[in-house]
């Protein structure tokens, strides 16, 4: 991988499963620059952590040359903007400003939109809760399936050839979206309804960058397992 560069050493603070974290990893991966990478463990979080992210307190946090740059979107327009590529992979973000305009729309619309209905199918407990929540979830992945259309205009990302911001916002979640498919019988980007959409995921999951960095769907599952028993006992507990 290519040297951070003049601008001093990049350290990557945070936890092999998070989405976020995963979403600064696969892009880091696509820039070819080199990082060091720190575990959080987020019950017993560093002085480093706390230090650099204050307000939030949270994963990830790009830190380089001793700075912080925090909130995982910041970071992968914050890559964007200090490693410009006139040669090799390209940008994050569309040249045009319209385009870049348009790609920040649908990566914001991911984690204000998409991601809090999953993350209601996500805390299913029960198979009533679990139908209502993906009956609320497939709107957002309807827009989607719509954006995925608009962006890509007939290539194989929402970057149009390769991959960019929003295909990164929305695939970090992928492994997590197929475990939970998997314990609840779902299928949230069901490839009959969302055909685009579904064959945009298997493209995505296919990338090198990507595949370097998504964890183990085994200990995903397992990780999964245990949120799921604590919060049945909590709810059995009140």
């Amino acid at each position: 991988m290519a040297a951070p560069g003049a601008g001093g050493e990049l350290l990557l603070l945070g936890t092999w499963s998070s989405p976020w974290v995963i979403r600064v990893r696969v892009a880091l991966g696509l820039k070819g620059l080199s990082y060091d990478y720190l575990e959080e463990d987020l019950a017993n979080k560093s002085d480093l952590l706390l230090r650099s992210n204050p307000v939030h307190k949270k994963v990830p946090v790009l830190i380089h040359g001793g700075r912080p740059v925090r909130e995982s979107l910041v970071i992968l327009q914050y890559l964007d903007e200090s490693w410009p590529t006139t040669t090799g992979p390209p940008p994050l973000l569309p040249a045009d400003p319209y385009d870049r305009a348009t790609a920040r729309f649908w990566a914001a619309y991911v984690n204000d939109k998409f991601f809090p209905a999953f993350r209601v199918l996500f805390r299913s407990l029960t198979d009533e809760q679990r139908a209502e929540a993906l009956q609320s979830a497939v709107p957002a992945v309807e827009t989607l399936e719509r954006a995925f259309a608009e962006c890509s205009r007939g290539k194989a990302f929402f970057g149009g050839d390769a991959v960019g911001i929003v295909d990164i916002a929305l695939g970090s979640h992928l492994i997590w979206i197929r475990v939970v498919d998997e314990v609840g019988g779902t299928d949230l980007l069901d490839g009959a309804k969302f055909p685009g959409l579904a064959a945009w995921a298997e493209r995505f999951v296919a990338v090198d960058a990507v595949k370097k960095v998504t964890p183990d769907a085994g200990k995903v599952l397992e990780q999964y397992k245990g949120f799921r028993a604590k919060w049945i006992a909590a709810a059995g507990s009140t």
